[in-house]
């Protein structure tokens, strides 16, 4: 296969978009954090701070999947320079070393997700639990009807 100025520049669309949504994800659980830290300084409750640990594992992964999809941008724009002056056999290591980083800032992604849904698992699994014990949420108003 020939690596041409145009192969490295397929990817700037897909890096983009992921580097968004990398930084959407990043957003989210920061405001997150910062929503349970202050519930945690009223309450002191010790699971508002196992979901601040999680989140901060997640935040790093985060991070690192951000890194790798960085690096990997500079290195696609890398061979697009090196291919520019003629130095192709170092443009194909430096593009080797960019889609190993994409498929490296793909792999922590998937970690993250895996940690994410197995908090939500852990929240399913409390609601659950509450309803079973009857919480005064889920019993039946005096009106008859339902609390759900």
């Amino acid at each position: 296969m020939e690596l041409t100025l145009q192969t490295p520049s397929l990817l700037f669309p897909a890096v983009s978009l992921l580097l968004l949504a990398y930084t959407n994800r990043f957003l989210a659980l920061a405001a997150l954090v910062r929503s349970l830290e202050g519930n945690y300084r009223q309450s002191h409750e010790g699971k508002l701070l196992d979901q601040i640990h999680n989140l901060k594992r997640r935040l790093r992964l985060i991070r690192n999947m951000q890194l790798a999809g960085v690096l990997s941008l500079f290195c696609c724009t890398g061979t697009m320079f090196l291919l520019f002056f003629g130095r192709v056999g170092v443009a194909e290591v430096v593009f080797s070393g960019g889609l190993i980083l994409m498929m490296s800032s793909l792999g922590i992604s998937a970690e993250e997700i895996r940690i994410s849904v197995r908090a939500l698992d852990v929240h399913l699994t409390d609601l659950g639990e509450m309803r079973e014990v009857g919480t005064p949420e889920h019993e039946p108003r005096r009106d008859g009807r339902s609390g759900v």
